[in-house]
């Protein structure tokens, strides 16, 4: 979450540019109509941007609760809206593969209101203990919060894994939290809060009460409120939860989260998974052409074209038997 003026519609370019890389066919649905709708909200706002940040002032004040809806879809600038949904694309990739599409949908859904209820909780504490009016007047707005959510129920799932921040190995289990110090203090113009605010509902859904009160909530979705990719998400034992080899994408692996070695030496400047990202994209493409070894598995998340369910069931038969 930030705020500032619009600059530039390069940042879209470079977004669109991103996706085309990854292939539109690789993105899962509610992830590619997020991405989607956060670009053309960006190009189109529904509203003036100070008309869609949240504030205690807007929102609690003077009852703009929608302001909790818009807040999250736009972006301050055209790199704030690139560096978000490309931190979005492979966690969506990965989430929603492994949850499921309507649980996914359901789960952003929530976060999104959420974190914008937390956020304004925050900044009423704050003005509380501080006396500092100020913190009520503050204006956030961006996918960052609900990112940082994702990071945590990410992480919670393997922790066993490693993320790179800034070229050095850091534990899953505390990335978050170091990202929101650094993220704070290499960018001062982010919102704090609103990151924090993130964390707290990741929380909320990891060891809190969050994921019961969905399941109790989501009969929609089946009787028993889950649907086929999250019952099997969440009847996982393991450090990972990733076993969905049903859909034909290879099983997650704890020791290497992101499905390929991150030796990238770019750094965003913001995000820190970008580095990974732009690393994965880089196989991706390269296992799409000559240098996959025969049998080999593509990259998590990237199923190779034209592969058919019979054909990835006659591979895993062939592992088997040697």
């Amino acid at each position: 979450m930030r705020g500032g003026p619009r600059r530039s519609h390069l940042g879209v370019l470079l977004l669109a540019s991103q996706l085309l890389h990854v292939g539109l066919e690789n993105i899962p649905p509610v992830t590619l109509a997020v991405l989607g709708l956060n670009a053309y909200l960006y190009m189109f706002p529904a509203v003036p941007l100070l008309q869609a940040c949240v504030s205690v002032e807007r929102a609690y004040w003077y009852k703009e609760w929608r302001r909790l809806v818009l807040s999250p879809l736009h972006h301050a600038d055209d790199f704030h809206l690139y560096f978000n949904m490309v931190s979005f694309l492979w966690k969506g990739i990965r989430l929603e593969r492994q949850m499921g599409g309507p649980w996914f949908f359901y789960l952003l859904s929530v976060f999104s209101l959420l974190t914008g209820v937390v956020y304004l909780l925050l900044e009423i504490a704050l003005t509380e203990l501080t006396q500092e009016i100020t913190y009520s007047m503050q204006c956030a707005v961006g996918f960052s919060g609900v990112l940082f959510g994702l990071k945590v129920l990410s992480n919670h799932y393997h922790p066993g894994g490693v993320t790179y921040i800034v070229g050095f190995p850091v534990s899953n289990r505390y990335a978050s939290w170091l990202e929101l110090v650094l993220i704070h203090i290499t960018s001062p113009g982010t919102s704090f809060v609103g990151h924090l605010a993130g964390i707290l509902v990741g929380l909320l859904y990891t060891i809190g009460p969050l994921e019961t009160i969905m399941k109790k909530c989501a009969g929609f979705v089946t009787t028993d409120g889950n649907n086929s990719g999250h019952s099997a998400y969440y009847s996982s034992s393991g450090s990972s939860g990733y076993g969905n080899a049903h859909r034909g994408y290879p099983a997650y692996q704890p020791h290497s989260p992101y499905g390929y070695t991150t030796n990238s030496t770019s750094y965003t400047g913001g995000l820190t998974e970008e580095e990974q990202i732009e690393a994965a994209i880089r196989n991706s493409l390269n296992d799409g052409g000559q240098t996959n070894q025969r049998g080999a598995p593509p990259p998590y998340g990237f199923r190779e074209p034209g592969d058919t369910a019979e054909e990835v069931r006659q591979r895993r038969l062939r592992r088997f038997e040697h």
